[in-house]
């Protein structure tokens, strides 16, 4: 059995002279990227992480795995910048079998597009889920396919975290 864990970046900022892609995360986005991290060793071993090579992705990686020792090899492609859920899909699909959990840091729309395409609707957090996919929410699956086949069907929602439900501040 395969694990997936979909993560969103942390918030960032915007300010109107930086490109899209070189944003960094605000104060208030390193600060809840922080709580994410110190949860982290809450959904087990990580075997690969893909991340997007935006500046707001990679910064809130290297917060989240601050203290995860050692930490788990790390991609960082281009390709998973604003990728929609179709090429998230075709990326996992070429992951090689013997990796068993893969967190993926990317960003919405795609990645909550993902999340939903993915995900069984019966599950009791589907409606959480495909309601609202904010920064740094964490969605995770159980793949009970080969990571080739990860597109044909649906997967079991195992977790659905946000930091406000982290926190214990969501409804």
């Amino acid at each position: 059995m395969h694990m997936l864990h979909l993560l969103r970046h942390a918030k960032s900022s915007w300010r109107d002279d930086v490109e899209d892609h070189e944003r960094q995360l605000n104060r208030r986005g390193r600060e809840a990227a922080q709580l994410i991290g110190r949860r982290l060793p809450d959904i087990g071993r990580i075997d690969l992480v893909l991340c997007s090579s935006a500046v707001r992705t990679r910064e809130t990686l290297e917060l989240i795995l601050a203290r995860t020792m050692p930490p788990p090899p790390c991609l960082i492609e281009d390709d998973l910048y604003l990728a929609d859920w179709d090429r998230l899909i075709e990326r996992l699909a070429r992951l090689d079998e013997d990796i068993l959990s893969v967190l993926l840091v990317g960003h919405n729309p795609g990645l909550h597009q993902l999340a939903v395409a993915l995900a069984e609707p019966h599950s009791p957090m589907f409606t959480r889920l495909a309601n609202k996919f904010p920064t740094l929410a964490r969605a995770s699956f159980d793949i009970g396919t080969r990571w080739s086949e990860i597109g044909g069907c649906r997967h079991r929602l195992v977790d659905y975290a946000t930091p406000a439900s982290l926190s214990g501040d969501a409804s």
